[in-house]
């Protein structure tokens, strides 16, 4: 048997490629013959469409010209709900909306083009805002712009409340938080290249996360069976959700330009100004919180209310609502729970998922919310939380008894001695309390959870399949649609898989996703790649085996000699040696989607994380000097991937945090380049010391779980708790500009 490569930092599967540039993402792709397509794009807001004019000094019969009444099939993008048209036909809905393709083979051309048209619109009234689209004045989805609405109950809230009027020994505590938009801002722009024709079908190649989502909005689109649509991924660079649904909107677009070209290949890909102007943000939110807590600092009862801002059409955001509301009361015992939630319709490009998807929004608020708390009843913040936190046998707002063997308790002493937080803020209250002081440092603390996987039923609904290929000479093929966008997906699943096999991690193969070869393993997002899709590869890979002993093939005892005969034994027998797993939930998993009560997630991640800060009391500048994240994902399958993980959404929150401030004019994005939307750099970035408590999950392959959403939650309350420690000022909305903190800073005369 060869030496397990669980747990060993592996050479990355595609890091040759990348390092080398023999890798070829989708802008690299060359066809004969191509063109080049662009978007024309509404410069208003909400609007009656009246007119298209092509201007003069343009070859207008050169171009391809496409139009909503082009469209072969359904104009609509197939997700939850079909409302979001590939091309505006009668109203537009936000600024940035697709109204107009045009292509050519001529790239500078096909620019001139695009400016060249114009748009005639009849302006209507716009909501730019949640609380606008609340007040209702003005329609924007539906009769009351309400999106979705979820709730969750636990014990009675509405009792505990009353219970508590006038008695001395229960304390409410109240606040509202709010968070803005936040750009995904992926390495490589979205792009996609799409040949199509009634004869042909339709083949499209792209940089995605989701090749099957793709599959299903084309097939509707052009109104063709599955079979005669074809979603292959290039080599992506980056995603973090913002290349989840939004992909099947550029691949419409380049397949019906390609269509109308007669099956000409077309290329569009945008570049970073119009990707950051049209494409998907992290919704904005605001969350209200009524806390009950008695005088010992026990959590009595909690009512939140948690608002999204989706934006102009649905995509993902029941989702996104979903993961939030969910998340929304934290890990943490409380017999009366209320979640409130619900999710408007705006007139602003359309908000979709992004790493956390509305975890990190609730998170924030909570987390941010239990420091005032702690304060109100005369505890440090690390002891409130230490008399609530969820231990084995709890149960969640949702009522999930917590089975798995946790310590978040001990996670967080941890992560506080890692911090050396009692010395800190011992030395900083000192060094803070002097006259002369121009640098304030403070410390922060958060404690969190994150499901892993799709919720509730989703899996089940899913019912994804993983199948593994053995070839001559005993060489291994993972075939599943999960994709590699730079987290690591082929190496994980090479070494799941040949730990499994007992061979050497280079005997196995993992498959690029293209829907005309792989089985739907579902979409690559929700931290679910390694704990489901995963566990799937594992259960395949001993399927294989399974197979070769039937036949008295191979030994349990087995090297990777005796396994590629025993592969050559069998192929002189069958015509194919292959295996499918297919996704079943674990024993004991029963969610209710219509009353959110029951096992939410399979499993959890646990995490502690710890920040010190230091703000610049002339300038109103925060730098995070030192971050300390400690988290239990199960088994670490491969460490350096791991810590990269934790440490990239650590640098995301970061900027979720202090600096990454989506600005709105009329409606659209007023800062669309990079120059003007600050994300930190790797100047900005404190030491990242990142620790696993691993405890194994029992579900998970080789014992593992996710871990991709888990760091991008905690990050920004613990940086905000820090910074209201190191200036005594209340802080409830991020990012938290420095200007924005100067001016809080005077009004509150500190």
């Amino acid at each position: 048997m060869a030496e397990g490569s669980i747990g060993a930092p592996v050479p990355r599967k595609e890091g040759e490629g990348k390092v080398t540039g023999a890798a070829r993402y989708v802008d690299d792709l060359a066809f004969d013959d191509l063109l080049h397509g662009v978007s024309v794009r509404s410069p208003v807001q909400h609007g009656r469409l009246v007119e298209v004019r092509y201007g003069p000094g343009i070859p207008w019969e050169e171009l391809v010209v496409v139009t909503a009444a082009d469209v072969p099939g359904r104009n609509a993008v197939t997700l939850l709900e079909d409302d979001q048209p590939y091309l505006a036909a009668e109203l537009v809905h936000h600024a940035e909306e697709a109204v107009v393709l045009l292509a050519h083979p001529d790239r500078y051309l096909v620019e001139e083009a695009r400016q060249a048209v114009e748009l005639e619109i009849e302006p209507l009234p716009a909501v730019s805002t949640l609380e606008e689209s609340l007040a209702g004045d003005t329609a924007v989805w539906g009769e009351d712009n309400l999106f979705k609405a979820i709730g969750i109950d636990k014990g009675d809230v509405q009792a505990a409340f009353a219970r508590a009027a006038g008695d001395p020994d229960l304390v409410l505590v109240e606040g509202t938080y709010r968070t803005g938009a936040q750009e995904q801002l992926y390495i490589e722009p979205q792009g996609m290249v799409a040949q199509a024709s009634p004869a042909g079908g339709v083949t499209v190649w792209g940089s995605l996360q989701c090749p099957y989502y793709v599959d299903k909005a084309l097939a509707v689109l052009f109104g063709l069976p599955t079979d005669q649509v074809r979603v292959v991924q290039a080599t992506t660079g980056g995603g973090f959700g913002g290349k989840e649904e939004y992909p099947s909107m550029i691949a419409g677009h380049a397949a019906l330009l390609s269509w109308k070209a007669g099956g000409r290949p077309v290329k569009i890909v945008y570049d970073r100004a119009e990707d950051m102007r049209a494409t998907t943000k992290r919704h904005p939110s605001r969350t209200e919180h009524r806390t009950l807590v008695d005088r010992q600092g026990r959590l009595v009862a909690m009512d939140v209310d948690f608002v999204l801002d989706g934006g102009a059409y649905l995509t993902l955001t029941p989702v996104v609502l979903s993961r939030g509301v969910i998340h929304a009361a934290g890990p943490y015992r409380c017999e009366h729970v209320r979640v409130r939630g619900r999710a408007v319709a705006t007139h602003l490009p359309p908000h979709g998922a992004f790493r956390g998807f509305g975890a990190p929004q609730s998170i924030f608020a909570l987390e941010r919310h239990l420091d005032r708390v702690a304060a109100a009843v005369g505890l440090a913040p690390e002891e409130l939380r230490r008399r609530n936190l969820l231990r084995t046998g709890d149960t969640t707002a949702t009522g999930q008894e917590i089975a798995e063997a946790i310590d978040l308790p001990g996670m967080m002493d941890r992560a506080l001695e890692q911090a050396d937080w009692s010395a800190k803020r011992t030395r900083f209250a000192e060094e803070n309390a002097r006259p002369d002081a121009r640098v304030r440092r403070g410390l922060g603390l958060a404690t969190f959870y994150h499901g892993s996987g799709f919720t509730g039923s989703g899996e089940k609904h899913l019912a994804s399949s993983v199948e593994l290929r053995a070839e001559r000479g005993g060489r291994v093929v993972v075939l599943a649609a999960s994709t590699e966008i730079g987290q690591g997906t082929q190496t994980i699943f090479a070494q799941i898989a040949a730990d499994a096999l007992g061979l050497p991690y280079e005997q196995i193969e993992v498959a690029q996703p293209d829907t005309a070869r792989v089985p739907d393993s579902g979409p690559t997002v929700a931290s679910r790649t390694v704990m489901i899709v995963g566990k799937l590869v594992e259960s395949a890979a001993i399927g294989l085996q399974r197979q070769l002993a039937a036949e008295g093939l191979l030994e349990d005892d087995h090297d990777a000699a005796a396994f590629a005969r025993a592969c050559d034994a069998y192929l002189d027998r069958h015509p194919e040696l292959a295996s499918t797993a297919r996704y079943t939930p674990p024993a004991g998993i029963e969610w209710d989607d219509s009353t959110y009560r029951g096992s939410a997630y399979a499993a959890y991640g646990w995490a502690a994380y710890v920040a010190s800060v230091a703000v610049d009391l002339e300038t109103w500048e925060v730098k995070v000097e030192d971050f300390v994240a400690v988290q239990d994902i199960g088994t670490v399958i491969h460490p350096k991937l791991a810590a990269g993980q934790v440490e990239g959404g650590v640098a995301q929150a970061i900027g979720f945090a202090l600096s990454e401030k989506v600005v709105w004019r009329d409606g659209a994005m007023a800062n669309a380049r990079m120059t003007n939307y600050i994300m930190p750099t790797s100047q900005d970035l404190p030491p990242i010391r990142v620790h696993f408590a691993p405890v194994a999950y029992e579900h998970g392959p080789a014992g593992a779980k996710g871990v991709g959403e888990l760091p991008m939650d905690g990050p920004a309350p613990a940086i905000l708790n820090a910074v209201a420690d190191a200036t005594g000022l209340e802080l409830d909305a991020l990012p938290l500009l420095p200007e924005e903190l100067f001016e809080l800073a005077e009004g509150s005369g500190a």
